[in-house]
């Protein structure tokens, strides 16, 4: 034993290196076994079971650290640590591999700075010679008035490491790390251990009896982290077909998955046939022999998710007891690939319903930009936030964001359902707060347990904020259910949070819910206008009203000459808490406008001559336009079908707005009146109804939108 340390005999040190004493074997020298070298990973010659081993084995070692997590003093003279180079003066991290230095100095500064001791730490460390012993390791404060720390370590019997791998294995729903734990647990019975998956399970697809020829693998992990050979198959690659095709065949025998040992080099070049694939597959000269495993799910019939290779030199051979164990655990934890392969199937749904919910293009009168970035990469932290632009058939544009209450799949099927429900009800010309009145009933539905969502997903309580831009007026109609107010910067620089009536989220209880109403802002061309979720303003650390005063600064701040994708990534980088708690979603939509020569607004009384007026109006302006002589005429027939229509069946003043948007002309009429015209069939003797059959046939497209003081009928006519 080297020295021990001067301090009194209650440093952890001394505690830790007292008890070696009670696991020495009367009679046993303390010092390196001469056979060490020949054991195997968890110091024992090759095939020797740990766990069968006399309880006066030791197993237990100490190594104190100083301030700098340099070694100086260690006890480690059992013959299980045999080839552990802990010299004095060393760095610690020199024991372990080169993936693992960065977590475990981690929780070693953790331990100084904080004196709460890590226990029980499963770990690799690094012999000499280049294998690997598996130990539990558990970090402790040295005792004051001592600086540093003490980590002791005990090597982990087989069945013991069985246990703690698969818990270890368990603790990830990402497919990759998954893969990667087993890896990392597999390396105690070799050299190299690799996980190579069917391609279906690694991007989460499902899994069916496929033709053995047709079998794709990929190499999901592969362990120790090294330089690899040229021509070998590393983390992320696929292997070669005719590789793939070999080991289903190989695991698959008799039409059943079993292991299969291949014990040394020769064997191996014979089996693969080809210099090809003993690059691609063998990790290197040392390693000669080889145990694969299939990762089964159980079933009827089972059903092979990959293969786990470890390797091992050719003088340790597997004996059965190992290959025993190697199989005990790869069985234990092919669930969880499975489960991990569920979950990265569940996330690429979400993920891709919450991508394509994201908006396009906000048309020729509206620039937008969004962002979306949830709390963690998988599923479990993808939420409900949601925004999306879009053109309406009249010529507006909707601005729309939202907040679904919870995370998961349960949430993004909520959001999509909301979002396009939002998008067909202000496509049919529903007003803002008639669209979330419809909503609102949605949620509540979607909560009752005889008609909505299963396993217990409640959506009460979602949020929603609905803006339309008019590009001819260059106003904003707004409609809020519980949302934060959105910001709009104008073309001078103020900027600020519009002054919305609060109003209960969607689906609050009867006695809460007040009418929606739509507040409506002036938006001069060239303003900016930002919607957002809660997940980009809130911070524990400071109030909500300052969060949302950072964002419109940081809003204000974008020039108007400025790319709004790469002006919306860097307001998120700016205003975002440190701690991200919630999905972030930005919206910023430059607000453009038609210009002023493009457009054209009369008001006319609803008297018999309306129409005749109404078509001088437009012939003059069209030949100002310079309009071809065909779509002249076609826009005065249906202005004259339009007015004529709204003096016979609405009355008051007639509204009549010409806009030149495009490729085409929109023409709108409207009138004071609240019927909803309808393309019924028409006799050939029948009067009405006539000239609604005239627009159908004139127009590309035509609709009806409901204002606060009637209706606007709409049709649109290419050039």
């Amino acid at each position: 034993m080297d020295s021990t340390p001067p301090s009194s005999s209650s440093s952890s040190f001394n505690l830790v290196s007292s008890a070696l004493g009670r696991y020495i074997p009367r009679g046993q020298a303390a010092g390196p076994d001469p056979a060490a070298s020949q054991a195997d990973p968890a110091g024992q010659p090759p095939g020797h079971d740990l766990a069968a081993t006399g309880p006066q084995e030791q197993i237990l070692g100490a190594v104190n650290l100083d301030r700098e997590l340099r070694v100086t003093h260690r006890n480690l003279d059992a013959p299980v640590f045999a080839g552990l180079d802990a010299a004095i003066g060393s760095p610690f991290v020199d024991l372990l591999p080169q993936g693992d230095v960065p977590t475990v100095t981690r929780r070693l500064r953790q331990v100084l700075e904080t004196g709460e001791a890590h226990v029980a730490r499963v770990q690799r460390l690094r012999r000499a010679d280049g294998s690997e012993l598996v130990v539990s390791m558990s970090i402790l404060p040295a005792a004051a008035p001592q600086e540093g720390l003490t980590v002791s370590v005990i090597a982990m019997a087989r069945r013991l490491h069985l246990y703690a791998a698969e818990t270890a294995i368990g603790t990830s729903l990402d497919i990759g790390e998954t893969a990667q734990s087993l890896a990392e647990s597999l390396l105690a019975w070799g050299d190299v251990a690799a996980i190579d998956l069917d391609f279906a399970v690694w991007t989460g697809e499902g899994v069916t009896d496929r033709a053995q020829g047709r079998i794709r693998l990929r190499r999901a992990a592969l362990v120790p982290d090294r330089a690899w050979p040229e021509g070998y198959v590393t983390l992320g690659e696929d292997l070669p077909s005719d590789a793939s095709r070999l080991l289903a065949q190989a695991i698959r025998r008799a039409d059943a998955p079993q292991s299969i040992v291949i014990p040394d080099r020769e064997a191996i070049e014979r089996v693969l046939g080809s210099p090809r694939l003993v690059r691609a597959l063998v990790p290197g000269e040392r390693s000669a022999g080889v145990a694969c495993v299939p990762l089964v799910l159980k079933g009827d019939p089972p059903v092979v998710l990959g293969v786990a290779e470890v390797w091992r030199r050719a003088d340790r051979p597997f004996a059965d007891s190992e290959l025993f164990d190697l199989q005990e655990l790869v069985a234990r934890t092919s669930h969880h690939v499975d489960l991990a392969r569920q979950h990265q199937r569940e996330h690429t749904q979400v993920l891709a319903l919450q991508r394509r919910l994201l908006p396009r293009s906000g048309g020729g009168t509206v620039q937008t930009a969004s962002v979306y970035q949830p709390t963690t990469p998988d599923s479990a932290g993808v939420g409900g936030d949601w925004v999306n632009s879009f053109p309406l058939p009249d010529g507006r544009t909707a601005l729309v964001v939202g907040d679904v209450v919870g995370h998961g799949l349960g949430a993004a099927a909520t959001m999509g359902q909301l979002s396009m429900e939002a998008r067909a009800l202000l496509s049919a010309g529903l007003a803002p707060d008639e669209v979330l009145e419809h909503l609102d009933e949605t949620v509540t539905l979607l909560d009752d347990a005889e008609s909505g969502l299963a396993a217990g997903y409640s959506a009460l309580g979602s949020t929603c904020c609905i803006a339309v831009y008019d590009p001819v007026s260059h106003r904003l109609a707004l409609s809020n259910a519980g949302h934060l107010p959105p910001i709009l910067v104008a073309p001078d620089g103020a900027a600020g949070p519009l002054a919305v009536h609060p109003h209960p989220g969607l689906g609050a209880e009867f006695a809460l819910r007040e009418p929606f109403g739509v507040h409506t802002f002036a938006a001069p061309p060239g303003s900016l206008l930002a919607l957002y979720t809660d997940g980009l303003v809130e911070d524990p650390a400071v109030p909500i009203d300052e969060g949302i005063g950072r964002l419109a600064r940081a809003v204000a701040a974008v020039h108007p000459w400025d790319a709004l994708p790469q002006a919306a990534r860097r307001v998120v980088a700016e205003v975002m808490p440190e701690r991200q708690r919630d999905d972030v979603t930005l919206l910023l939509a430059r607000l453009i406008g038609y210009r002023k020569g493009d457009t054209a607004t009369w008001r006319l009384p609803a008297r018999e001559d309306a129409a005749a007026r109404a078509r001088a109006l437009v012939s003059a302006l069209l030949r100002q336009w310079r309009t071809r002589d065909g779509t002249r005429d076609s826009v005065l027939l249906l202005v004259s079908e339009l007015v004529t229509n709204a003096v016979r069946h609405a009355g008051g003043p007639i509204t009549v707005r010409l806009i030149r948007a495009g490729p085409g002309l929109l023409c709108e009429v409207g009138d004071t009146g609240n019927g909803r015209p309808r393309l019924g069939r028409a006799g050939l003797l029948d009067d009405g109804g006539r000239g609604l059959h005239v627009v159908h046939r004139l127009t590309s497209r035509w609709g009806v939108r409901w204002t606060e003081t009637g209706k606007v009928v709409w049709a649109e006519v290419v050039r």
